[in-house]
């Protein structure tokens, strides 16, 4: 019975292993991103810079509306930002009131010019300070709206927001887009798998965990995935949740858009601890070893036959047949723990001089068992 316990152990683990590799649920391969990229404002399509099949990178521009009127903006912003002449004329009428105010200050010294023309010179030097702030701060106001002109400008222009792969085309050269998408763009690196799993595997599934991808194409059999995402809800019309996993596509290798099968038996443990015994089962245990049984010393012939003298001498004598089991064996052990005293015993009886029937003394025989009684003595 001791072999049957990891047999079960190990047909368990089997049968967990075995419905394990059966869940193989249905997923499909897709882009990570999608997007269907198109322009904010009206306008003619003047130029479309890219075709299906075209690999692009984040900011490029894949399509540009027409804009002649943002363009002269531009150029007119443009044109204000770098005009400095009003500044460098506040510049030089600032330095000259500068002037003029010091003269007035040194003729006041010499009481040549009254206080009324030093503070007066002290005023235009004040205003003239005053119009080289103003000047900076319009040529800041032209460059801000030369930037301004140029964002406007660059919204007349589709770029992609990832990097990927233009998938679809909609749009050509001269057609009028009002806010309608131009391409799509999708990011096949790296890709997305979705897969439903049954309700059953809820909670058997966790962040991390790396499953096996197979797909019907013979380049890309066996692919490993990683889960990024479970949904924590689940969908009472189909009974199933939605698990997402990631799958690293260098070069753009794997196509998107296969139907594959998922396979999370890869991350199980080796051993599945054993199913808990169920009610009415009966469960193998170990057969109690049997029981040895107790040494017995020799014992003589004529002591275990009593005489009629020991009977008629000792009536109450019980047999050591009758007795009890426990006091056989409490005197066995008495014996075995005393085996000298026993011996000495046994001697002294083989010793003992025979009486006859007609005797009025007798004296009862020791038998291995009875040597701790002492002897009896009659009338």
């Amino acid at each position: 019975m001791s072999f049957l316990k990891p047999l079960m152990t190990l047909m368990a683990s089997a049968s967990v292993l075995a419905s394990a590799h059966a869940e193989v649920m249905g997923c499909l391969v897709e882009p990570d991103r999608v997007a269907d990229v198109g322009s904010q404002f009206i306008g003619v399509l003047e130029r479309m810079l890219v075709e299906r099949g075209d690999q692009v990178v984040s900011g490029q521009v894949l399509a540009r509306l027409s804009a002649q009127v943002e363009r002269a903006s531009v150029s007119i912003a443009e044109a204000r930002s770098e005009a400095d002449a009003e500044l460098r004329q506040a510049i030089a009428a600032a330095e000259l009131a500068q002037r003029k105010w010091q003269r007035a200050k040194d003729l006041l010294k010499q009481e040549f010019v009254s206080d009324q023309a030093v503070d007066q010179a002290d005023a235009e030097y004040r205003v003239a300070e005053q119009r080289v702030s103003q000047a900076r701060e319009s040529q800041k106001v032209a460059q801000r709206e030369y930037r301004l002109s140029a964002a406007q400008l660059g919204q007349r222009d589709v770029r992609s927001p990832f990097d990927g792969i233009v998938i679809e085309r909609y749009r050509t050269e001269g057609e009028r887009i009002e806010r309608e998408p131009v391409v799509r763009v999708a990011r096949i690196d790296p890709l997305r798998v979705e897969a439903i799993v049954p309700a059953s595997q809820f909670g058997s599934i966790a962040m991390g965990q790396v499953a096996t991808i197979r797909t019907d194409l013979p380049n890309f059999n066996a692919l490993s995935a990683k889960v990024v995402l479970v949904d924590r809800v689940i969908d009472p019309a189909s009974n199933s949740f939605r698990v997402r996993l990631t799958l690293p596509n260098p070069d753009n290798r794997i196509p998107s858009g296969l139907r594959c099968r998922v396979d999370f038996a890869s991350s199980l443990p080796p051993a599945a601890p054993s199913a808990p015994a169920q009610p009415g089962a009966v469960t193998p245990t170990k057969a109690p070893l049997p029981a040895k049984p107790p040494k017995t010393l020799p014992t003589p012939v004529a002591a275990t036959q009593p005489t009629r003298v020991q009977q008629a001498v000792s009536p109450q004598t019980v047999p050591d047949q009758a007795r009890p089991v426990s006091q056989l064996s409490t005197r066995l052990a008495t014996a075995s723990q005393a085996p000298e005293r026993m011996l000495v015993k046994q001697y002294l009886t083989s010793k003992e001089p025979r009486l006859s029937m007609s005797s009025q003394l007798s004296v009862p025989r020791l038998s291995s068992l009875d040597t701790d009684r002492p002897l009896l003595s009659l009338r």
